[in-house]
């Protein structure tokens, strides 16, 4: 396949070109696409160096495919041009997330809905994404009555100028801030822009777009998003209240049956998630499985996952590898 990569040149860019290469993705061609600041560039993919085009030519150049990542306004802007073309778009901004006319994609929950005439996908945000994946087999056995989910986000979510901005502080240098406030060894609990309601737009996202993965808008949602200063990935605490009661043994059966999702719940022998062990991987992993003691019918339990990879890039490529199908 002619695959085009918009914003090829950008932190979640870069990590699709490497997982379209790590899972041996069909790439005929590859057509790196950036602003027209950036084009002219050179890209090195599979042992072959391309050069950075701008939209117009990649359009005119007629791949089969455009992965987005290159912020909302471009992908208002742009993808129906593309999809017009001809071309299937995967977009990666919440650009497209709430169309009612556009799917909400995780391969693994809710894949079976893409069609041939779907000419704009749009990849959930990276925080609803691994959430999502391991809440799905307990909501079919289960149903969901309310949710309450607090993250802590690697600094990668933000992009490259916001873990310079970690290293320059980690290291005692000055440089470009990409946060009002310092960020190493502190916490900042703003993620994106605050919203009319006190919540930030982070933070809606995950609520909406969690009702519309699960096709359940019945869902009660409440969310605080925190940058927190590491690099490895996003972690998250999530309290679940049930709709019947649970076993906690079914509970681990059925995490650890999911696809997409590593069970790591041994609090004996100290084994739990963390972004340390899950940067660079394409798995969700869960643990700190256990009963909210304070009401019944609810679960708490600890999600990691990388952020740039199954929460952007490795997501967004499987997607594509569904069309492939």
């Amino acid at each position: 396949m002619k695959v085009a990569v918009v914003g090829a040149t950008g932190l979640v860019g870069s990590k699709m070109l490497e997982v379209l290469s790590e899972r041996q993705f069909p790439v005929s061609e590859l057509i790196p696409v950036a602003s027209d600041r950036s084009a002219g560039k050179k890209i090195e993919f599979s042992g072959r160096t391309y050069t950075v085009v701008n939209h117009e030519a990649a359009i005119a150049a007629k791949p089969d495919l455009a992965l987005f990542s290159a912020g909302g306004s471009t992908s208002l802007e742009w993808a129906p041009r593309y999809a017009m073309a001809g071309i299937r778009v995967i977009d990666n901004s919440s650009a497209w997330r709430m169309d009612p006319s556009k799917k909400l994609v995780i391969p693994e929950v809710n894949g079976h809905l893409l069609g041939q005439d779907d000419w704009i996908i749009a990849n959930p945000n990276c925080s609803t994404i691994q959430m999502v994946l391991a809440l799905k087999p307990l909501y079919d056995r289960y149903g969901i009555e309310r949710i309450v989910v607090s993250t802590y986000q690697s600094v990668t979510g933000t992009g490259v100028k916001a873990v310079n901005q970690l290293m320059n502080e980690r290291n005692g240098a000055v440089g470009e801030m990409a946060y009002p406030y310092k960020i190493d060894l502190n916490v900042i609990p703003q993620v994106d822009v605050f919203l009319d309601n006190g919540y930030t737009k982070e933070e809606m996202k995950m609520i909406n777009e969690t009702r519309k993965i699960l096709g359940d808008q019945n869902i009660r949602i409440t969310a605080t998003t925190v940058r927190i200063p590491v690099v490895g990935g996003h972690s998250e605490s999530v309290n679940v209240e049930f709709k019947t009661d649970f076993d906690l043994a079914e509970v681990r059966q059925l995490l650890s049956e999911m696809p997409g999702v590593v069970l790591q719940d041994d609090p004996s022998e100290k084994i739990y998630p963390m972004p340390l062990t899950a940067h660079n991987r394409d798995e969700v992993f869960v643990g700190r499985l256990r009963r909210d003691e304070s009401q019944p019918n609810t679960l708490n339990m600890w999600v990691v996952s990388d952020n740039l990879r199954k929460g952007a890039a490795t997501n967004a490529v499987q997607i594509a590898e569904l069309f492939l199908k």
